[in-house]
Order: structure tokens, then C-alpha cells, then sequence
């Protein structure tokens, strides 16, 4: 979906309720190897029996870092925002992250999706308008 055609939409009306989540107890070395299983994947999201435990970008595990640590200890949960939250500050706040994605998390902590912003920042990617 256009940005432009995303005015007066919230973050819950253009989220991805599709992706993969990992559990919060995964170790460094656990997600490298689902990072490099797809070059398509630009962000690892966490959660603890369904609460949002933070997100990592690949890049995150750049570098020496003991393979068996759990990853959420490196994990931010900065990159979330609330449903309610206009869908140009999701996309404002997606494309400051390396990622193009943001986390989008209700009031008890569990995780509803994600929105993408394509790489020209200029769409929602995946975007399927959510029911109202």
C-alpha cells in the first residue's frame, strides 16, 4: 500500500499479521542460522508465549559474540509501537530502524504483527488491510 493512500489509517489497519516469530529463548548461534536460512529476513522478533520479548536486526549480530547466548539479552523492544498508532509514525519509525520493520504490540504486551516499509520507504510492505 502507497503511504499516501495510508492517511487516517492506524498501525493495527496495515499490519503483517504474517511473519515468523522466534522464541525468546533462542540463542545467538540459533539466530544467525534462521537469519541465513533466508536472505530475505531482516529482522528477528521474539516472544514469550506470545508477548513481545524485543527484535533484532542481522546486523545486530555482527561481529564475536558467544554462540550460545540468548539473543533477547542483545534484543531491543524500542522498535514496537501500539495498534492505535498512526500508520505514518509506524512508518516513520520503521524506516529508522535497519530493518524497515516495527513491531507492533497491544497494551498487555502481545505481539499482533509487524509493519514493513518497502525498501523505497515509499509502501507498506505486505500490507493486507486489516478488518475493522
Amino acid at each position: 500500500m502507497p503511504l499516501e493512500e495510508a492517511a487516517g489509517l492506524t498501525a493495527a489497519d496495515v499490519v503483517r499479521e504474517r511473519f515468523s516469530a522466534l522464541p525468546a529463548d533462542a540463542t545467538v548461534a540459533q539466530v544467525r542460522e534462521w537469519f541465513a536460512a533466508s536472505s530475505h529476513r531482516r529482522v528477528a522478533i521474539f516472544t514469550d508465549n506470545g508477548r513481545y520479548a524485543g527484535s533484532l536486526a542481522r546486523d545486530d549480530l555482527a561481529g564475536e559474540l558467544e554462540s550460545s547466548r540468548l539473543a533477547t539479552e542483545l534484543a531491543s523492544r524500542d522498535a514496537a509501537v501500539a495498534p492505535e498508532t498512526p500508520a505514518h509514525t509506524a512508518h516513520e519509525m520503521a524506516t529508522n530502524t535497519p530493518a524497515l520493520r516495527v513491531a507492533v504490540v497491544d497494551h498487555e504486551g502481545i505481539l499482533i504483527g509487524v509493519v514493513g516499509v518497502t525498501d523505497d520507504l515509499a509502501a507498506f510492505c505486505g500490507q493486507q488491510l486489516a478488518p475493522r
